[in-house]
């Protein structure tokens, strides 16, 4: 669920509970990472993932304060063969000052474009986040247009911020989620605005 303005570790809390994955942890992990700042806005997504025979669980948890842009992930884990058959869980939190934001992707899929009206849900979202954590560089070699050319060309690429990517969609989330995606990245949007880099 996304929410901005006036916002409340209960309502938070709520939201957590309503996914129904182990809210206790990551209720807890969230909040410990949040700390005493207000939150402005938020977003909780979750994720069903089938594995051969296994389902697994992945819960995403995005908090925006006046300062901070706060991620959560938590996980189910596959017992070790050697040890007891107990389910495992693996839950991390990582803390962004909003400066550090660089690049905020938000992509749309809408269907019959040509008859787009404007407010209309898309029928899918994809959530990009880069604060310059994780890099992708895609390499391949160079070339010319001389197609008798034996020559070393050396290598072109691109490097792209991707350290969070977050994809909802009506048919798999339900509307709401899809709404409240844009919500949360309106507010983190204009957060960075109003918190942008450094001079």
């Amino acid at each position: 669920m996304a929410k901005t303005g006036t916002t409340t570790t209960q309502d938070l809390r709520s939201a957590i509970e309503r996914s129904g994955y182990y809210p206790a942890l990551v209720s807890e992990a969230v909040e410990s990472a949040v700390g005493p700042e207000p939150i402005t806005s938020y977003l909780v997504h979750q994720e069903t993932t089938f594995d051969a025979n296994e389902v697994r669980r992945h819960v995403t948890v995005l908090v925006l304060t006046p300062t901070r842009f706060v991620v959560s992930h938590t996980d189910e884990q596959t017992g070790d063969a050697a040890g007891p058959a107990v389910p495992l869980a693996t839950t991390s939190t990582e803390s962004v000052r909003l400066d550090r934001i660089n690049s905020v992707v938000v992509s749309r899929m809408v269907a019959n474009p040509e008859t787009y009206t404007p407010g209309t849900l898309p029928r899918e979202v994809v959530l990009t986040i880069g604060w310059g954590a994780v890099q992708r560089l895609d390499l391949e070699p160079a070339g010319c247009s001389d197609p008798n050319c034996e020559a070393d060309h050396g290598y072109t690429g691109s490097a792209t911020a991707d350290d969070l990517s977050l994809r909802v969609s009506e048919a798999g989330d339900g509307p709401e989620t899809v709404a409240q995606a844009l919500v949360f990245a309106r507010a983190l949007s204009e957060a960075t605005i109003t918190n942008g880099p450094r001079v």
